[in-house]
């Protein structure tokens, strides 16, 4: 509960300081403590030198980008994604001298309860927090930003539950029936832009922690998955590479097409995750991304991974990844949307295993927030350890497809000043594959309550 209370004093002071910067000229007549001092109009020309001399993709990030190579430039998600350019990013931002400073970040305090003998209960939180900065340098344009979490402490015994969930392990066993935690260092990065001519942008990403190009925006920064504060299932077949060591990464767009590579040290973190983890770049991805129109966001992505389980370090897989991304903004709202298909292969036994994601949140009135998530993930013989050790000569099977169907709603109630603060529910059901039916029931259900913390500047 300390760390829980650490989260939200966290928040709290960074909304007591940038929150008000919001109210900062932009632009636009601004009466200040100097204002007598100069001209109307030399002050306005300041006023817009000060915030839009960033090329022409500044803005306030709780706006909408106008172009794809705004969308990038923005840096709103972690590592080098995209989401829909017509997506806005809840965002604290001020400017200092020549740096543009900017904070968002949430925190989940929930409480789950499982059914069936393989259901448990926990009060947990999970939670991230990213502050980066922006300035010129050169001919382009510097990013440099981190991604805090305090999940190693929140998240008590290495993992929170969740019903069918596979990947990484806690105490040397394999994680089963429930989601490891993030790092602390979820994200150390520098990013550099350069605007070739109107239509072209070359971006470089360098991180000793970070997100490589592969997959689409990882789900804790997803607009569609922005409610749900739990994992998808399919998690290690689409997006785990979201928090990689030594990372890459180089890119070019033009108009509304981007093609990235991405070098990288393929092993996931391990479990103990106050450190930075390190490790020679052996493994690679390739993405493409293209953003049609302003409400649509597509990639498919491919990458060799070395060595990415502790477990079975002999094992390379090859991972594939597509998506489709839908943002409908509306009046008081907006609508989100994601379809998502990632597949993993073993270059080992060969086995490949499949997940296949469809979610959506609504955002109505403001304030309220109904989402719903339907996955059907490949499951592994793995489940049937339990807590136990892998045997020596263990295989790992794919013993079955386990789809979930998930539903939420959650309000926003007004309690600390640029804080979104939200009281909320969900529920999943499953479907049991037959060779796990004695050890799951047929129909287990995980359900939830939570209390949702998310920074803003000047809109929700």
């Amino acid at each position: 509960m300390a760390f829980n209370l650490m989260v939200l004093i966290c928040l709290v002071t960074i909304a007591g300081g940038p929150a008000k910067s919001q109210e900062m000229p932009t632009g636009r007549n601004s009466p200040g403590r100097d204002s007598h001092r100069q001209q109307p109009g030399r002050a306005r020309d300041q006023d817009h030198m000060q915030m839009h001399g960033m090329d022409d993709q500044e803005m306030n990030m709780d706006e909408r980008p106008r172009t794809f190579l705004d969308e990038l430039q923005r840096h709103g998600t972690a590592g080098t994604s995209a989401e829909p350019n017509s997506t806005s990013t809840p965002m604290l931002m001020t400017m200092k001298s020549k740096w543009m400073l900017m904070f968002h970040g949430e925190a989940f305090l929930s409480a789950v309860q499982q059914s069936g003998q393989r259901g448990s209960d926990k009060i947990f939180s999970t939670n991230w927090f990213m502050p980066m900065a922006q300035r010129h340098l050169g001919h382009g344009t510097l990013t440099v930003r981190t991604m805090l979490s305090f999940e190693p402490g929140t998240v008590t015994n290495r993992y929170y539950p969740e019903l069918f969930q596979q990947g990484e392990t806690a105490f040397g066993r394999p994680i089963v029936d429930g989601q490891h935690p993030h790092d602390f260092i979820m994200e150390l990065a520098a990013l550099y832009d350069l605007k070739i001519g109107k239509e072209g942008l070359v971006s470089f990403y360098f991180a000793p922690m970070g997100d490589p190009a592969m997959g689409p925006t990882a789900y804790p920064h997803r607009a569609s998955a922005s409610e749900d504060p739990i994992a998808p299932l399919g998690h290690h077949l689409q997006d785990s590479t979201h928090i990689a060591d030594d990372v890459i990464t180089a890119g070019f767009t033009y108009k509304i097409a981007r093609m990235e590579a991405s070098g990288f040290h393929g092993r996931e973190p391990d479990e103990f995750r106050w450190d930075i983890d390190s490790g020679r770049i052996d493994s690679w991805s390739l993405r493409a991304t293209v953003n049609p129109a302003p409400n649509w966001s597509a990639q498919y992505s491919f990458a060799h991974l070395t060595s990415p389980e502790a477990l079975h370090p002999e094992e390379n897989l090859q991972r594939m990844t597509a998506s489709i991304m839908y943002n409908r903004p509306m009046a008081g709202g907006n609508w989100a949307s994601t379809l998502l298909w990632g597949r993993n292969r073993s270059l080992v036994s060969g086995r490949a295993w499949n997940g296949y994601l469809a979610e959506s949140t609504l955002r109505f009135a403001v304030r309220n927030y109904v989402w719903g998530r339907i996955e059907s993930a490949d499951r592994t013989s793995e489940l049937l350890l339990r807590t136990r050790v892998e045997p020596p000569g263990f295989q790992e099977n794919i013993i079955g497809r386990v789809p979930a169907y998930t539903a939420g709603y959650a309000h926003d109630v007004d309690l600390i000043p640029h804080i979104a603060t939200g009281i909320g529910a969900q529920i999943t059901v499953y479907s049991t594959p037959e060779p796990l039916k004695a050890e799951y029931g047929y129909h287990p259900v995980g359900a939830g309550i939570f209390l949702r913390f998310r920074a803003f500047g000047k809109g929700r």
